[in-house]
């Protein structure tokens, strides 16, 4: 094809596109490159800015394949386990990106991703963003990138608009019960349940995960609680038991902020494995 039939084709590519997004309303159709960097909302037009912590490009951890990880600034939660303390402040020190300028990034790194690759949204907690989160993931998804979000499930508005741009929710389970839960976080677990009501409707593929903590879930009981609650969610593929481990409570020094677990050793690997053969169906 002539480089001049393949611009056309391109420009008449993201025409057709425009008109499928009705809340797009910045589109580049001199180039081959999709623009988003606004949104309508309630008629009035502003630029979208995300507050991104940190980000890792060549993942190997946060999905399938190798990915580009973008750690979210702003959590709600307080989880005794965290090793990211310094997500939680929603307008603490961040790298600021509209969606426009941050997947001309990751395209960059496209080539590297391979078929099994993609994107994935971490934290900090990606739900708390839902505008830069869902203009960003239909960037990824026009461009031909997996999409996954690594997520506590506690978020507020426009969860459905996340996930109907998302091929794989990595769900981060803090605890099975409502009791459990708030020890663990600080927090109620209503939220989680709303998320959960959402997830069930949409088609995602989902991965469980949950912290083992000494002392707190590294028993017999709380895994099979574990294996028993994700039953109730739809197109889970897999369960992964990950270890705590105590190499954040330098950043909580560092804060100033103290460290709820600081007597608690990291978990015992071996133990880790004996737990993870309890999920195997």
């Amino acid at each position: 094809m002539k480089k001049s039939d393949l611009q056309a084709k391109n420009i008449k590519n993201n025409i057709k596109i425009k008109k499928s997004y009705k809340n797009v309303t910045l589109f580049n159709t001199k180039s081959a490159t999709l623009l988003l960097t606004k949104f309508r909302t309630e008629d009035k037009m502003k630029d979208i800015i995300g507050r991104i912590s940190s980000v890792e490009t060549m993942g190997t951890v946060d999905g399938p394949g190798v990915r580009y990880v973008l750690f979210m600034q702003g959590c709600n939660l307080r989880c005794k386990y965290c090793h990211n303390p310094e997500t939680w402040a929603h307008d603490g020190k961040c790298l600021k990106f509209t969606p426009g300028t941050m997947v001309r990034r990751i395209l960059r790194y496209k080539s590297y991703m391979g078929k099994d690759g993609g994107v994935t949204f971490s934290g900090g907690e990606p739900l708390l963003q839902p505008e830069f989160v869902t203009a960003l993931l239909k960037l990824c998804k026009f461009h031909g990138m997996h999409t996954a979000i690594d997520t506590a499930g506690v978020g507020g508005e426009h969860i459905g608009d996340i996930l109907n741009n998302t091929d794989l929710v990595i769900l981060d389970v803090k605890a099975t019960n409502a009791e459990e839960y708030k020890k663990i976080t600080g927090f109620s677990m209503d939220k989680f349940n709303e998320f959960l009501k959402i997830l069930d409707t949409k088609p995602c593929k989902v991965w469980l995960r949950q912290v083992i903590v000494p002392g707190i879930n590294d028993t017999e009981e709380k895994v099979l609680s574990l294996k028993d609650f994700a039953k109730k969610i739809k197109n889970v593929e897999k369960i992964e038991l990950l270890p705590y481990k105590t190499l954040g409570v330098h950043k909580y020094e560092k804060l100033g902020i103290p460290y709820p677990l600081k007597a608690v050793p990291d978990m015992d690997e071996e133990r880790l494995e004996e737990l993870q053969k309890l999920l195997k169906v």
